[in-house]
């Protein structure tokens, strides 16, 4: 028996699917070189799409943060989703970490408690969180990562790393920001015995910050 596929989008569906992918990546880099200032007039010409297509589908700057947000905790956990696919728990970490750290992630902190937080943000935020915390999981449990690192420490890590930094050129800082990550990524391996500063980072706090 033939195996069942889902049905492929076609004509104005596939076409308003694509503009929205555009969209959110457009809003992406716009957001990330200029500032959550920039004009949505900015995001729909590096879209491709007209004004018109943008507001059928965000009627405010702030549905597509909300969506931005959303879809950038859905890049967390597809990279989440990747590492525990990796049979090491330390590579599947270290490669979550890379890969979340490259997506521009902690340049949307500044968000936080400024924007309304969806169903669709929150979702997505605890599938990332579930995943995330996983991936730590099986690291500790296979004794690879040094002693008291939570997942709530990763993530701050990978808030960190990925923000936009300035360089000479966009080579350059790459080449610098994974120079940086690899150290701090040293810094989480067991070998690491020296007791961390400090009590671990309260998830609530941070969760706390987007519902002021």
């Amino acid at each position: 028996m033939a195996e069942a596929t889902a049905p492929r989008r076609r004509g104005p569906q596939a076409r308003a699917a694509r503009n929205d992918r555009a969209l959110v990546e457009a809003a992406r880099e716009i957001f990330l070189s200029q500032g959550f200032d920039a004009p949505v007039s900015a995001i729909a010409e590096r879209a491709g799409v007209g004004m018109g297509s943008l507001y059928r589908r965000y009627r405010t700057k702030e549905e597509l943060l909300q969506r931005l947000c959303a879809d950038s905790m859905e890049h967390l956990a597809e990279a989440a989703k990747a590492g525990l696919a990796i049979d090491d728990p330390w590579q599947g970490l270290a490669s979550y970490v890379q890969r979340c750290a490259r997506s521009g992630f902690g340049a949307l902190s500044p968000l936080a408690g400024t924007v309304e937080v969806t169903s669709e943000m929150r979702q997505a935020g605890e599938q990332a969180q579930r995943l995330a915390d996983e991936l730590v999981t099986r690291a500790r449990d296979a004794g690879v990562i040094r002693a008291g690192v939570t997942s709530m420490d990763v993530f701050l890590l990978i808030r960190q790393f990925g923000r936009p930094a300035a360089g000479p050129s966009p080579h350059v800082e790459e080449e610098v920001r994974s120079r940086l990550l690899a150290i701090a990524l040293d810094g989480l391996k067991a070998h690491n015995t020296d007791p961390l500063p400090g009590e671990p980072p309260d998830p609530q706090h941070y969760q706390a910050l987007w519902n002021t």
